[in-house]
């Protein structure tokens, strides 16, 4: 490849990649092409994209980036998976196709540009931003739905023991 073709490629990588800073590595080396591109139609359905990308290139494009620790582990034909949702959807969706396509290597992603890789399996066990947050609101809700409760609680017994003196003096009424 020329050096004017690697500048252009380089170029193309920097612009698609170099803004993110979460990412999902993946091998298709042992896919066809017919399987390769359904696997893309499943992960577009899903607002994700796959590229298949050189290594070499996407070193020299990406190494000093927030992607740079990802990209110094990179061995072997590689493809880069990204989507709308956060990175935590991205690996969950490629452990469920991993059982869809057995040919389909799982690698190894990055987190918000953190130093730390994690495989692939991993990170699709972490809970989502969505998830986090529903656990902050039950959290916060918590202790007010207890003190509702204690509330709640002792009134309704007295209602229940009025209820039944009621019930209790109207059947001795209606006895007599």
């Amino acid at each position: 490849m020329s050096k004017r073709v690697k500048d252009l490629t380089s170029g193309e990588l920097t612009h698609r990649y170099g803004e993110l800073d979460s990412l999902c590595v993946v091998g298709v080396s042992g896919m066809d092409a017919i399987s390769t591109n359904r696997l893309r139609g499943e992960l577009r359905k899903q607002s994700m994209e796959l590229h298949v990308v050189p290594n070499r290139l996407a070193r020299r494009a990406l190494g000093d980036g927030p992607l740079g620790p990802l990209m110094r582990s990179l061995d072997g034909p590689c493809a880069f998976v990204h989507g709308e949702p956060a990175v935590i959807e991205v690996a969950k969706e490629l452990v469920r196709l991993g059982g869809v396509y057995p040919e389909l290597e799982l690698k190894q992603g990055i987190l918000e540009g953190d130093e730390a890789l994690f495989p692939v399996q991993d990170i699709a066990k972490m809970k989502s931003r969505v998830e986090m947050l529903g656990e902050v609101v039950m959290l916060a809700l918590s202790p007010a739905r207890r003190l509702a409760g204690c509330l709640t609680g002792p009134g309704g017994r007295v209602a229940g023991c009025i209820k039944a003196i009621s019930e209790r003096e109207g059947d001795e009424a209606a006895a007599a």
